[in-house]
Order: C-alpha cells, then structure tokens, then sequence
C-alpha cells in the first residue's frame, strides 16, 4: 500500500544529498590542508572547515532520518501524513536554519562547543523544527489503523533524540559542568538514540525486502533496544574522566563501552540470518546491499573499532588522537550514513515508478564507496598509531608528529576520492530516478 504523502520524502532525501556533498567538500579542504596544501585556509580556516565538516554530518543525516520517517510511518500506520504542508513547511526551515549555521561559522557566529557549534538563537528554531516535525510524526502513527513496533521504535528513537538535544542547550558558568551535558548529546544521541533510529529503519526494509514474517523480525528490534540501552548510557562514562569528573566513571564507562558492540553485533546476526530466512526474492538488490553492508560495516565501525579504542587502558593514550577519527568515519558509515542510503535506494523506485534496481552505476557506487571509506579508517588508523607512540609514548610535539604522520594523509585523500567517486555515482543514480508521482503513489484499496 502506498501513499501520496511519501513523496515528501524525497525533498528530505534531496536535500540529504546536497548536504552530503558539502560535507564531503569541506573534509577535502581538512585533508588537503594535512598534506600541505592549505592555501584555502586564507578563506576558510581550519577551524571553520572542522566545524562544518562535523555539524554538516549531523544535519545531513537527520535530513536522511526525517525522510525515513516520512516513508516509513504512513505505510506502517496505514494513514496518509495528517499534514503534508506542514511536512513542506517544515523542510523549508529545516534547510534555512542550516544554510545560516553553516554561513554563520564563516564569520564566526558560534557558540564554540565543539560538535554543539551551532548558535543559541539557532537552538531555539531547530527545537520548533523538531516538535513540528514529532507532531506530524506522531500524531500520524496514533490516529493510523496499527502501531507497530517497527514504527515505534522508529519514532521512539526520534522522540528521544529531540529530547536529549535539549541538555546542550543548558547554560553554565563551569566547563566541566557544560561538556558533562553536551556528551549527553553527542554520545546519547551517536551510541544511545540513534541506534534505535537505525534499529527501525533496518526492521523495515528487511520486512519488505526479505519477506520474513514481521513477528520474527520485530522480535529482535526488543534484544537491540535494550542492549542499546543497558550499553549506551553507561558507556557514556568513558568521556567524563577527561573532564574531570570522579575516576570511577573511567571503569564504568569502559565496561558498558565494551558492551557496545553487542548490540551492533546483535543487529549484523539479525540483518543476515533474516536475509538467509527469506523466501522473497526481492529484485531491488542495490537497497539490499545497502541494507545488510549497514548492519555488518557498523558493527565493524562502532562495535569492533569502538570497543578496541574505549577500553581504558587504550583509552588513557588514544582519547583525541586520530585513532578516535578512525572509529568515527567508520562507525558513522555503517551505522546511520549506510541505513539512510539502504532507505533511499528502497523507497525511490517505488516513489518515482522508475524500477532502476540494477544498474552498473548502482554496484559501483555502492563498492567505491565502501572501499574508499574502509581505506580512509586504515589511514586514520595507521597515522593515530603513530600519532599515540609518537606524542604520547616519546613526548614529541604534536605540531613535529603532524608532519611526520602527513604522508598517511595522501593515502586518505586517495581513499577518499575513491569514496567521493561512489557518492557521485550515487546521486547521479538519485536523479536519474526522477521526481516522485501521484501514479507511482497510489492507494491500493
């Protein structure tokens, strides 16, 4: 069953490409810098570059995840979108309020928190955003014909995450006090909120591209939550040592950060074993090897790298180096960029009535961009390797083993033009596909 209102996805999925692309941009011009070739720094500086290069990342996704829901709910509650001109309205602002946080750090209009740059007056319009968008959400689900868990625990994940941004916009005079509420946001929302947002858009594309009974699949999404949960409140405590907060945090948070890649691993056994148990030959393949490369790279990513980088005898000597940026890149891949393409590659075939499911372009796409990425976190790794023993281990200074660890940068900016090559190809896919329309989008009665 389809519904007219899903394709108001799409303009969320396009401006989640835009934003890509400008993410990916301005991570050239952090890696160009690295290898000495910094000359656009007279423009932008590096500052500048770092935080629209992280802040751009968030806005994107969240674009990627508020298209999902904008698919997924309607189809789930079996009702159109209660108000698919406020779903516009809401698009509109969406992209405005990041088109002036993002010209803002060029002139420095910030708050200077790292990750949480954006500023208050800015704070203020996204959380509005945000309800707009919940109230749409939400009160679509309830007034729906059924509830699901899938759903639920897609807008759960949603609801959550516009909850945990409030402590970030707390005011306090103590540093310490202000960075123990922004993890609350960076790491509550990364290693906690998240992963149920991943966790409900994995449910629902294995339904539809496997085939296996909903029960079956919907059993599993209770495991991921609660190990979701348990392992990532907690595991927030591995960045509170750092700040000066009482040591017993280092030994919490690092127990329940090596819980994490249970629930990562929980969501790999849960993607490929329904894979195995489907009878349903789907023919979309492309939004299959999205999906299942989802689960499987972010266990890699945030479960494996994440848990070697956060045991804390590790962590006394890799927390901020670039070993960090190696668990980051990957980790963000796999668990939440991959799923956001996987829904993307489902749902246009059906919005647009183009069934574009294999195409060379496709394939290449999707293994460019997954080399380029797995090469980019063994450059990272290699040059916080050195990084660690350099700086930490023989107290050289860190601007020396900048220079020293900069041919690993070649290395990552070869990768990551491999990986922008499978991005492009992507998105040439994403519009070749058309606009979305009312013949694809019909009701089945």
């Amino acid at each position: 069953m389809k519904y007219k209102s899903q394709k108001v996805a799409y303009w969320f999925f396009a401006l989640s490409m835009l934003l890509l692309i400008l993410q990916i941009t301005y991570g050239f011009i952090m890696g160009f810098a690295r290898i000495g070739f910094d000359n656009l720094h007279d423009f932008i500086p590096f500052n500048t570059a770092r935080a629209v290069h992280t802040n751009l990342l968030v806005v994107w996704l969240l674009s990627g995840f508020m298209g999902a829901a904008y698919y997924i709910i309607p189809e789930e509650a079996q009702k159109e979108l209660v108000s698919v001109k406020l779903a516009y309205v809401q698009l509109i602002s969406l992209a405005i309020v990041g088109v002036i946080a993002i010209v803002g750090y060029h002139f420095n209009y910030w708050e200077g928190r790292k990750f949480l740059e954006i500023p208050r007056p800015l704070d203020y319009l996204v959380v509005v955003n945000v309800l707009l968008f919940l109230g749409l959400i939400l009160t679509t689900l309830f007034k729906g014909k059924r509830q699901t868990t899938t759903a639920l625990v897609l807008s759960m994940g949603l609801l959550f995450a516009a909850l945990l941004y409030l402590p970030g916009m707390l005011p306090f005079d103590s540093q310490v006090t202000d960075s123990f509420f922004r993890w609350w946001v960076v790491h509550l929302w990364v290693e906690g909120v998240w992963e149920l947002i991943m966790g409900g858009i994995l449910s629902f594309l294995l339904i539809k591209l496997t085939g296996v009974d909903r029960e079956v699949i919907e059993k599993w999404l209770y495991v991921i939550v609660g190990l979701t949960f348990l392992s990532g409140v907690l595991g927030t405590g591995h960045h509170y040592y750092y700040i000066g907060v009482n040591k017993i945090w280092l030994v919490v948070g690092g127990i329940f950060s090596a819980l994490e890649p249970l629930a990562f691993l929980a969501m790999a056994l849960f993607a490929v074993n329904m894979y195995r148990k489907g009878e349903k030959k789907h023919p979309n393949k492309l939004a299959l090897y999205w999906t299942l490369g989802s689960a499987i790279v972010s266990f890699v990513g945030a479960g494996l790298l994440g848990f070697a980088h956060t045991l804390p005898q590790t962590n006394l000597y890799t927390h901020g180096t670039l070993v960090t940026a190696m668990h980051g890149h990957l980790a963000f891949w796999g668990a939440y960029a991959m799923i956001v393409l996987a829904i993307i590659s489902y749902s246009l075939p059906n919005m647009t009535g183009r069934k574009l499911y294999e195409s060379t372009r496709g394939r290449a796409a999707f293994w460019l961009a997954n080399i380029g990425m797995i090469g980019m976190t063994v450059a990272f790794g290699v040059a916080g390797v050195a990084q660690v023993y350099l700086e930490r281990k023989f107290g050289m200074d860190f601007m020396k083993v900048q220079k020293e660890i900069s041919i690993h940068f070649v290395v990552l900016v070869l990768c990551a033009t491999m990986f922008t090559t499978g991005i492009v190809l992507y998105i040439i896919d994403f519009y070749k596909h058309g606009k979305p329309t009312d013949e694809a989008l019909q009701i089945n009665e």
